[in-house]
């Protein structure tokens, strides 16, 4: 089957008469949703048998940001709420075996809501390391500000969605933990060193490259390439992303609708292959926009195409679960850590 190398947003609750011959015609790998997605469960569900239809491809892969916390795409009155990283970080300083069981705890149940809707990717972990000063784009969302303990983490997080048949996403490769400023609205510029950030931004991610798939930073590192974000910098992905932190999945962008990226959405699609990316996302479901970006998107082929299909390879049939014991055990764990001096 042939597909292109973008994974694309649509509009609403149903795909619309443009969007299924857009999507019939173009063909993207995969989709992601979004609040604007979501209703109640028949509804999720209907909508992600939509988008596998109109390509034709049943095990297409359907992403969703599922975190906790300020990020949660699906919520109550349907879906129970997720603690964010922050919880995970505090009760691994008191004991580091009941932050892992948490994280675990946390990404095992919300796989198995999202498997419930047919979802089969969750954007997470993400491997950001913040330090003061930081935008709070990322703030609590993050598993510590210590390399080793974000990476210990994630890595239970990654195992608890392996457990429920979902595949992760390793994101912000190389690291979004410094930025200034939040990259949906406008481009942040890292000054840091080099040799700092190896020691601790890269080095957060370097634990966890054997993930299948990736999300790049719109983030600027100066020191390494002054004129262009991760995202469109073949310096960074060639020398960072796949050299010293030796991601060799599957690298998508983050959203080529954010502020941060320059140009016109054609320019920035055509700039990110360039730079190395193997697939593009695109959220917002502007079909104008979505145009444009096919408009620049190649045929899923050849290397990427082969990493795309170790992606979807890479999940496993989801094992075994008490979903009500498990609720009770990390909703304790939570009530523990919320009796923490944070």
């Amino acid at each position: 089957m042939t597909t292109r190398a973008f994974i694309t947003g649509v509009s609403g609750l149903v795909l619309t008469e443009d969007e299924c011959a857009f999507l019939r015609e173009q063909k993207p790998w995969g989709f992601i949703l979004f609040k604007r997605n979501v209703d109640n469960p028949p509804q999720v569900s209907e909508l992600v048998r939509q988008l596998r239809d109109s390509v034709g491809d049943p095990d297409a892969p359907v992403l969703i940001d599922q975190e906790g916390g300020r990020v949660q795409r699906l919520g109550p009155p349907h879906w129970p709420v997720y603690p964010p990283g922050a919880v995970f970080s505090a009760l691994y300083d008191s004991d580091s075996q009941a932050g892992l069981r948490a994280a675990w705890l946390s990404s095992r149940l919300i796989a198995a809501d999202l498997a419930d809707l047919g979802i089969t990717v969750d954007c997470l972990p993400l491997a950001d390391v913040p330090v003061e000063g930081a935008d709070a784009v990322i703030g609590n969302r993050a598993y510590g500000t210590t390399p080793d303990k974000v990476a210990a983490i994630g890595r239970a997080v990654t195992e608890g969605l392996a457990h429920g048949g979902v595949l992760p996403v390793l994101k912000h490769i190389p690291g979004h933990g410094r930025a200034t400023a939040d990259s949906h609205h406008r481009l942040p510029v890292v000054d840091t060193a080099a040799a700092e950030l190896e020691r601790t931004d890269f080095a957060a991610f370097r634990p966890l490259a054997d993930l299948p798939m990736a999300m790049t930073a719109h983030v600027v590192f100066s020191d390494l390439d002054s004129a262009q974000p991760a995202t469109t910098s073949a310096t960074m992905i060639k020398q960072v992303i796949r050299g010293a932190i030796g991601f060799q999945g599957l690298l998508m962008s983050d959203d080529v609708s954010m502020n941060a990226l320059a140009g016109t959405i054609a320019e920035r699609t055509r700039a990110a292959f360039a730079a190395g990316c193997d697939m593009v996302l695109h959220c917002n479901g502007d079909m104008n926009e979505m145009r444009a970006v096919v408009s620049e998107t190649p045929l899923l082929v050849q290397t990427a195409a082969a990493k795309a299909a170790q992606a979807k390879a890479a999940r496993k049939p989801a094992q075994p679960f008490d979903r009500i014991a498990g609720r009770k055990e990390l909703d304790d764990l939570v009530a523990r850590a919320g009796s923490l001096t944070v």
